[in-house]
C-alpha cells in the first residue's frame, strides 16, 4: 500500500470514529445503551420515555448537526486546496474571491430586514455569489485576465462589502439586531435543523464531487497556464468550472453556517505533510481532513463552556497559531 492511500484510509477511519464519539457528546446526557438502541432501531416507537427522547435528540438535533458540521469541513478544506492549487499561493483561502464578505452582507441584510432564517440563508448564498460575480467581472476588464487580478478583484469587492457590513451593523438596533449579525458573522451551527440538510446537502455534494473528479488536472494547472495551454488543456473553461463549484461551496457553508475562517487555510497545509503535494491525493485527503477537523472543533465550540462558543472564534484560535508554527517549521528562521 502506497503511503498516501495508507493516510487516506485513516483519515476516513479516524472520520467515522469521531462521528460516533460525537454522538455521546452535548448538553443532553445520553447514556451508551440508549444511543445504540436509537441507532440500532431507528424507527422504533416501543421503549420508555427517555429512550424515546434519546431518539429525537440523536436524529432531529445531533446526527443533522454533525452531517452538516462533516459537510462544512469537507467544503472548506477541498475549496482551500482547489483554490491554493489554481492561484499557486500557499496563503489562499476558500473566501479569497469575496464570498465571505458578500455572504455576510446578505445575511446582516436579511437579519436586518427580515429576521427569517430561510430569508438569511438565501439572501446570504445569493450575495455570496453576486460577490464572486462581480469579482470575476472587475478582473476581466483589464487588457489580460491572470489569477493576479483576480485575486486583486476579491480583495477590492471584499472590501466593498465588508464596508456595508460595518454600515448596516451601525444602522442596526444595538439591543436586538446587531448582536444577532455579530453572532452570525463569527460562524455557528446551533440552529442548524433537518431541513438544512436538504438544502445545502446536495449543492455542497455536487461541488466536491466535481472538484475530486478534476483533481488530476490540479497539476497541470500548478505548472501555470502556458504550460498548461501547451499540453491540450483549456485553462480558460477549468478555471471558469473550478471557480463556479468552489463558490457554490463557500456560499452555501456561508449561508447555512457563517463565516467560518482557517479551515480552509490550514487543512490543505497539513495534508501536504501528510500526503504530499500532488493534487491528486491532496483533494480527496483535504475534503476528509477537514470533515473530521470541523467535527472536532463543533465538539469544542458544544461542550468547552456553559454557553457555546462561535466556530469562528475556535477555528482562529486553533488556526492561527498552528499555521504561524507551519511556516516556522518551512521557513526556519525567515518566518
Amino acid at each position: 500500500m502506497k503511503p498516501a492511500r495508507h493516510y487516506l484510509t485513516i483519515l476516513l477511519a479516524a472520520n467515522v470514529a469521531i462521528f460516533l464519539i460525537s454522538l455521546f457528546l452535548g448538553r443532553y446526557h445520553i447514556p451508551m445503551g440508549d444511543v445504540l438502541n436509537a441507532l440500532l432501531h431507528p424507527f422504533s416507537s416501543s421503549g420508555d420515555g427517555d429512550a424515546r427522547l434519546a431518539g429525537i435528540v440523536l436524529f432531529q438535533v445531533r446526527i443533522p448537526r454533525i452531517l452538516i458540521a462533516m459537510l462544512v469541513g469537507a467544503g472548506l478544506g477541498i475549496t482551500g486546496a482547489s483554490f491554493q492549487g489554481i492561484f499557486r499561493n500557499p496563503l489562499v483561502s476558500p473566501y479569497i474571491l469575496g464570498v465571505s464578505s458578500g455572504g455576510g452582507f446578505g445575511a446582516a441584510l436579511a437579519i436586518l430586514l427580515f429576521d427569517d432564517t430561510r430569508i438569511i440563508q438565501l439572501l446570504a448564498f445569493a450575495f455570496g455569489m453576486a460577490a464572486v460575480s462581480i469579482t470575476y467581472f472587475i478582473a476581466r476588464l483589464g487588457d489580460r485576465f491572470s489569477t493576479y487580478s483576480l485575486v486583486l478583484a476579491g480583495v477590492v469587492v471584499g472590501s466593498f462589502f465588508s464596508a456595508l457590513i460595518s454600515l448596516l451593523k451601525y444602522l442596526a438596533d444595538t439591543y436586538t439586531k446587531l448582536p444577532a449579525i455579530v453572532f452570525w458573522l463569527m460562524g455557528s451551527l446551533a440552529s442548524v435543523k433537518i431541513e438544512d440538510m436538504v438544502t445545502v446537502a446536495p449543492v455542497i455534494l455536487i461541488g466536491v464531487g466535481v472538484l475530486v473528479c478534476l483533481r488530476w488536472r490540479f497539476n497541470v494547472l500548478s505548472l501555470g497556464s502556458d504550460e498548461a495551454k501547451s499540453l491540450g488543456v483549456n485553462t480558460k473553461v477549468l478555471y471558469a468550472v473550478i471557480i463556479v463549484c468552489s463558490t457554490m461551496i463557500a456560499a452555501s457553508i456561508v449561508a447555512v453556517a457563517g463565516i467560518i475562517g482557517w479551515v480552509g487555510l490550514v487543512v490543505p497545509h497539513l495534508c501536504r505533510m501528510l500526503v504530499g503535494a500532488d493534487h491528486e491525493k491532496l483533494i480527496p485527503a483535504s475534503a476528509l481532513m477537514g470533515s473530521a477537523y470541523m467535527l472536532l472543533v463543533d465538539d469544542l465550540a458544544r461542550n468547552l463552556a456553559s454557553q457555546e462558543i462561535p466556530l469562528g472564534i475556535v477555528t482562529a484560535i486553533i488556526g492561527a497559531p498552528f499555521f504561524a508554527y507551519l511556516l516556522k517549521r518551512s521557513q526556519g528562521e525567515n518566518l
